[in-house]
């Protein structure tokens, strides 16, 4: 792997992320993006910074983006996925809690991980084989190896992702772990799990630009992605779980059994 990828990343997310700080500093002007969910000028104005940076850095890439979806390159062995902005309502609504997310995938195996925090000033990135780190400093998973004490985080069941939201596996989680916890970005949430502030991450009906940087990250550390079977990771998959390792098969045990319950009660 050319280690100049992972430097590209780097200078993109935290020049866009330099942008975020600004704009969020300044106040932040939003509209309806469908029902529930809603975009920024800032979104826009940070994709295009990473589109045009990509685009004159890597010009045979293709790009998938958030907001203007993929741009195909002359080469189909990388693709960039970028989300210019996770954490849009925080970000909304001057809640503190948003980042830069890229990542590069090399023939369908994610190999370049960037998720930056401009408020808090944290830069995590991660290549294949090369570990993952925060502002330089080597991150590695949790060693929490008992759900009671994990602390985990999710989404939590929105409209926009989830036609059949079950509420008894966050009330069974809720309940047998240390607690839950949810910032809005899921990017932020598997850097939290590759630098073992948190146990475990999952979520239902994110998209590849939501996890495919945070995914590596974890990878890198010494964690687990699958779906939440245990199954292979699928950028783009309906499920995802990521976790330290140690719990995965306490966790994949009990999603397993409450989503065949569901199953059993769903028309």
């Amino acid at each position: 792997m050319n280690n100049a990828h992972l430097e590209i990343a780097i200078d993109i997310a935290q020049e866009s992320g330099a942008h975020l700080a600004e704009r969020f500093a300044a106040g932040v002007y939003a509209e309806a993006k469908g029902r529930f969910d809603i975009i920024t000028d800032a979104d826009h104005a940070v994709e295009h910074i990473i589109l045009r940076r990509l685009r004159a850095e890597c010009p045979s890439h293709t790009i998938v983006a958030e907001e203007s979806g993929e741009s195909a390159g002359t080469s189909s062995t990388y693709r960039w996925y970028v989300d210019p902005l996770d954490g849009t309502k925080n970000f909304a609504r001057g809640y503190p809690a948003f980042s830069v997310s890229l990542a590069l995938e090399r023939d369908g195996e994610l190999v370049v991980g960037v998720v930056f925090d401009p408020l808090r000033r944290e830069l995590f990135a991660g290549e294949r084989g090369s570990g993952s780190s925060c502002n330089g400093r080597p991150m590695r998973v949790s060693a929490t190896g008992r759900l009671d004490q994990c602390l985990m985080a999710t989404g939590f069941p929105s409209a926009t992702r989830h036609s059949c939201s079950d509420l008894r596996l966050l009330t069974d989680l809720s309940l047998s772990t240390q607690g839950l916890r949810r910032t809005g970005s899921s990017a932020l949430d598997l850097a939290y799990v590759a630098a073992a502030r948190l146990d475990a991450f999952w979520d239902i009906g994110l998209k590849p630009w939501d996890v495919a940087a945070g995914a590596l990250l974890v990878s890198e550390a010494g964690g687990c992605c699958t779906d939440l079977r245990g199954g292979r990771m699928m950028l783009g998959g309906t499920e995802f779980l990521a976790d330290n390792g140690a719990v995965h098969d306490q966790l994949v045990r009990k999603f397993g059994e409450m989503l065949d319950l569901a199953s059993q009660v769903t028309p």
